[in-house]
């Protein structure tokens, strides 16, 4: 298959200044020669160099239906490896298709999802920690999140997991040295030297897990629930956060009888906002349901807004959301500040994250709002040009290889031996190499490579 020549549409669909069709493989410059005609007559296709472009025109068959630019690149100097041709036509998805057809015609394949970067990583010009960094790219909407993306695509995991491989592949040396060889004159490691590297090792796994959820909300986004009992400010507060009335405010009770959903930038986060129902005992069917999504949304939220009215005492609804709260990334707004305050927030505040008194009418709330959700999910202590990890994948291999060398320490600290401590650093090795994607399976590449788009 990856010895196929393959074609598809590399831009986002629908109308645009231009679209690109990408070809990749041995017979790209064959496929192109069949579908594109160069305007000057001089000018052949198949002697086309590498990091070249020619302007002509796209055929199919002997009609030109459209006028564009063809970039070549030669193999082993372009993205895949392989020999590439890159079309660029006007943009519009029938134009497109049309070429794509064309070159499907000229006897190229349509290309899988992911099939390009997979090329790219099987060709050994990514790899799979960088693959993985393509696609964040490419979803990041956010500033940060982009560049903990492009940190990854330039080698930064890579190169911290090679560190630590490196570290622990020459303690594992004089290890098996060690213990292979005992007629040997090998001397015997030093408990303070081998706890010495294995706490630098661990230390190091530790901080890319403890990072990790803070840079997949960097990378992703996070789901918010607005929760509240009637009228305190939920749906003022999510239209403060949208910028625009997104949701109907009124002083009945009973407004909101579903969730409503609206997505917002908060600094350099995506929250995906859910604006529920009020929380209060009802006879109403409708709105009793509505609660129950209510409750709902909230047990499933990465992060929690607990809307609190501060003009009024605290009543028994208030005191079961704050219960519901406890151990959940949860922030208690108490609203109404610009009001006299009556609404005692101690005897909540130890359920809470924080507890902040806002109005959801003025825009400085937004600021403090956006400043304490950073603090709450970690995303102000990012470094985003740093080493991060990306995906369970990556996450689970990370905490394979730490526990394993938290087992070496306790290993050397029990007086197990060398040779437990050995068999520890061999896990931690095999779990750091499943990380980088030296032992990875068709079955890990094809996981990794099937939640890519098509053209990419």
């Amino acid at each position: 298959m990856e010895h196929s020549t393959i074609a598809a549409i590399a831009t986002a669909p629908g109308a645009g200044g231009i679209a690109v069709v990408r070809l990749s493989g041995p017979e790209s410059y064959a496929v192109a020669a069949k579908v594109f005609c160069p305007a000057n007559p001089a000018k052949r296709v198949e002697e086309a160099k590498g990091y070249t472009a020619l302007f002509g025109h796209f055929m199919e068959g002997e009609e030109a239906f459209d006028e564009g630019v063809a970039l070549f690149f030669r193999a082993p100097h372009s993205y895949t490896g392989e020999d590439v041709v890159e079309l660029s036509c006007h943009g519009g998805s029938a134009v497109a298709r049309r070429l794509v057809e064309s070159c499907i015609a000229a006897g190229a394949a349509p290309a899988a999802p992911g099939e390009y970067t997979r090329r790219a990583f099987l060709n050994g010009k990514l790899g799979l920690t960088q693959a993985e960094a393509v696609m964040d790219l490419i979803s990041a909407d956010g500033r940060q999140g982009a560049a903990l993306a492009n940190a990854s695509l330039n080698g930064a995991l890579a190169k911290k997991i090679g560190a630590e491989k490196d570290a622990l592949t020459a303690l594992q040396a004089h290890l098996t040295a060690w213990v292979d060889f005992p007629e040997e004159d090998v001397p015997a490691l030093e408990d303070a030297q081998l706890v010495s590297t294995l706490t630098a090792v661990k230390g190091e796994l530790d901080t890319l897990i403890r990072n990790y959820d803070a840079g997949a909300v960097l990378r992703e986004g996070v789901d918010c629930a607005i929760v509240g009992r009637p009228n305190a400010g939920k749906s003022t507060l999510l239209n403060l956060l949208a910028g625009f009335d997104r949701a109907i405010v009124t002083p009945v009770a009973g407004t909101t009888r579903d969730v409503v959903e609206q997505a917002v930038r908060l600094g350099d986060i995506r929250l995906n906002l859910f604006d529920t129902a009020g929380l209060r005992e009802t006879e109403d069917a409708i709105e009793a349901e509505g609660i129950r999504r209510s409750w709902k949304k909230l047990d499933e939220a990465g992060l929690i807004l607990a809307v609190f009215d501060g003009s009024e005492p605290l009543i028994r609804e208030d005191l079961a959301l704050a219960q519901r709260c406890a151990g959940r990334p949860a922030i208690a707004l108490v609203n109404k500040v610009d009001k006299p305050t009556q609404f005692d927030a101690e005897i909540i505040a130890g359920d809470f994250a924080m507890v902040l008194p806002v109005c959801c009418q003025e825009e400085g709330s937004r600021r403090v709002i956006t400043a304490a959700v950073a603090r709450l999910l970690g995303t102000n202590n990012i470094d985003p040009h740093a080493a991060s990890l990306s995906g369970q994948r990556q996450l689970a291999a990370a905490t394979r290889a730490r526990d394993a060398v938290a087992g070496a320490l306790d290993a050397v600290s029990g007086g197990f031996g060398l040779d437990a401590v050995s068999v520890c650093v061999d896990d931690a090795l095999d779990a750091l190499c499943d990380l980088t994607g030296e032992n990875a399976s068709e079955n890990v590449i094809n996981e990794v490579f099937e939640r890519f788009c098509v053209g990419k």
